[in-house]
């Protein structure tokens, strides 16, 4: 059986430019000559980090994203070796986080065998990986059972090294992190003189990322949800220059609205960054758009009481799980005439249907303002699912895989996994 599509056109038009900050250009899966890739051992790192269920992949986002790569490495004849992580086993094996279902799922994409190899770093392993054939792939057992995986072993990466000169990084999901399989095996691979590239989709990423923080078309607004305003504070700082407009939604608010001297009741409240959101509301003048009023619950269950208050009347043993209606026609407002979007993290409690309507009235509106010529770019798993659950996955400009990373990018910082691949040599093309 033949795989479901073709990436053919993707491999002629995909020489995408990518630039970190004041760095040279970085090499893509494009920059490299097709035709010297049949028989050659590629080693791809991507991010397979996916939610299985009794055998079952159940988040297929990822792993599906990173399908453009592998089906153009199958084509061009490369004996492709797959790596990845999955959660956070701590250097030991655990069965529960093994990539065999992962092995088996792109095995029936691709409509062959794929091999999975759970000796990733042993002489069994090795010796499976140098009988592939041409347009064969292999994918190893998740690179966090090894403990030299998160501190960036130099002796690791050198180990699956030795397999390859050509490392293609697809791992946007996991750029942010300076570990064996990113950094240390695209540096040891260099070293020995070989490429260390970005895939197709990291590439991607890059673009859409890029040009939204570069070059936006105005009006540029953001949007930023989630839990904690903490994990989000650099992106805060980064983006009020860039934006014209910035709205704030879910629990991060609560942190806001204390800061504003609003009762919050039983909500979520981070009590240490009351001061700095108070200095972030100052600084950011009319550009920053609080929740003018929310949905709020006694508990958070699917069969809680809901009902809509102001955002100055919340009550003493309310939980805000959600923005109001005026707080949704006032965002769509806001986004509805926006050229450029980018988005990270829901406007509420999204998981439970009651608390959802918040998040998924964004996510309409975003994709709105996509069909009506914006970019849209959103970021993060859970954003990523919001979409998915307004149905508006396909009319957006951009879903990114990577949550830290889409956040790191959003802020300004260095991303590692990009950083450590090839330069380009200028020639002339710009």
């Amino acid at each position: 059986m033949e795989p479901a599509w073709s990436l053919s056109a993707t491999w002629i038009g995909a020489r995408t430019r990518i630039r970190t900050g004041t760095e040279p250009l970085k090499k893509t899966l494009a920059d490299i000559d097709r035709a010297t890739l049949r028989g050659r051992t590629v080693l791809v790192r991507t991010d397979f980090n996916v939610r299985i269920e009794s055998g079952r992949v159940l988040d297929v986002q990822r792993v599906e994203a990173s399908m453009p790569t592998l089906t153009t490495l199958h084509e061009a004849g490369a004996r492709t070796v797959v790596l990845s992580h999955m959660g956070r086993p701590r250097g030991r094996p655990s069965p529960d986080l093994s990539l065999a279902s992962v092995a088996a799922y792109l095995g029936d994409r691709l409509g062959r065998p794929v091999l999975f190899v759970r000796d990733a770093v042993g002489q069994g392993g090795e010796n499976a990986i140098f009988a592939l054939g041409d347009g064969e792939i292999a994918l190893l057992e998740n690179t966090r059972f090894h403990p030299g995986e998160t501190v960036n072993d130099p002796e690791l990466a050198a180990t699956w090294s030795g397999l390859t000169d050509l490392f293609v990084n697809d791992a946007f999901g996991a750029a942010h992190r300076a570990h064996a399989s990113t950094v240390g095996l695209a540096r040891a691979v260099t070293a020995r003189g070989g490429d260390a590239v970005a895939g197709l989709l990291m590439a991607r990423e890059l673009e859409f990322l890029g040009e939204a923080l570069e070059s936006p078309e105005r009006p540029f607004v953001a949007i930023l949800g989630g839990a904690k305003i903490s994990g989000k504070i650099d992106v805060v700082e980064a983006l009020l220059p860039r934006v014209d407009r910035l709205l704030i939604g879910g629990a991060m608010a609560n942190t806001f609205f204390r800061a504003m001297q609003l009762a919050t009741g039983e909500s979520l409240v981070e009590e240490n960054r009351i001061d700095m959101a108070g200095e972030l509301i100052e600084a950011a003048g009319d550009k920053l758009t609080l929740p003018v009023d929310c949905v709020v619950a006694r508990d958070i269950s699917r069969d809680a009481q809901t009902r809509v208050v102001a955002r100055a009347e919340v009550g003493d043993m309310d939980r805000i799980v959600d923005i109001g209606p005026e707080t949704r026609a006032l965002y769509r407002s806001i986004v509805s005439s926006a050229r450029t979007v980018v988005w990270n993290g829901p406007m509420g409690v999204f998981e439970i249907p009651a608390f959802a309507a918040g998040t998924v009235e964004v996510a309409r509106a975003v994709a709105d303002a996509c069909d009506a010529g914006a970019l849209g770019v959103l970021g993060g798993g859970q954003t990523a699912s919001a979409a998915a659950q307004a149905g508006v996955v396909e009319r957006l400009s951009h879903v990114s895989t990577g949550g830290g990373a889409s956040l790191a990018l959003l802020a300004g910082a260095a991303l590692p996994g990009v950083e450590s691949l090839s330069d380009r040599e200028y020639d002339g093309w710009l």
